[in-house]
């Protein structure tokens, strides 16, 4: 791709906001992923997203709204609280009541610019099965629910992802204090 094109690209492309793991946490979930993910589908690392579609106009006052909500502040907590049903998928429910305050303030300060999808309410959680029949889905919750105990998971920091139809671009990464 050319600078020309490039920088077109960019100024169309959907801006997507994911929370950050720890090293840790984020090694478990892309091994559920890399496991239970159909393998022809699965582009990305495992993440939790935030917002879908937010139009590329934001990305400077993203920017600025991200780095505000996380420099110097102490990392929201967090815990895997659960196994969930997509229908024709896994996932990992995420419990955060810091996290969920941080993204209604952004939800709120783009209101009206946000798609029905990120407008709606937030389920906060980590796909790790998606576009399957809804009987392998079945099983496979009933399997991970047979040995899973809540656990707490490391937020470690917030991104904003350029979409372009594949695997994401990363457009900025802010962490919260240590």
């Amino acid at each position: 791709m050319n600078d020309a094109s490039r920088s077109a690209s960019v100024a169309t492309a959907p801006i997507i906001v994911t929370a950050v793991f720890g090293a840790a946490d984020q090694a478990f979930f892309d091994a559920e992923r890399r496991r239970y993910f159909p393998p022809e589908r699965n582009q990305l690392a495992a993440h939790l997203t935030m917002f879908h579609h937010l139009p590329p106009s934001l990305a400077p006052e993203l920017r600025q709204r991200l780095v505000f909500e996380t420099r110097g502040v102490p990392a929201p907590g967090g815990r895997v609280a659960d196994v969930m049903s997509l229908g024709r998928g896994v996932a990992y429910r995420i419990d955060s009541p810091e996290l969920a305050a941080i993204r209604a303030r952004l939800a709120a300060a783009f209101e009206g610019l946000l798609t029905p999808q990120d407008a709606g309410g937030w389920r906060a959680h980590v796909t790790v099965q998606n576009k399957v029949d809804p009987a392998v889905a079945k099983t496979l919750r009933g399997d991970l629910l047979a040995g899973f105990r809540p656990r707490p998971v490391v937020i470690a920091g917030l991104a904003a992802w350029w979409y372009r139809g594949g695997p994401w671009e990363m457009l900025s990464k802010h962490m919260f204090a240590a």
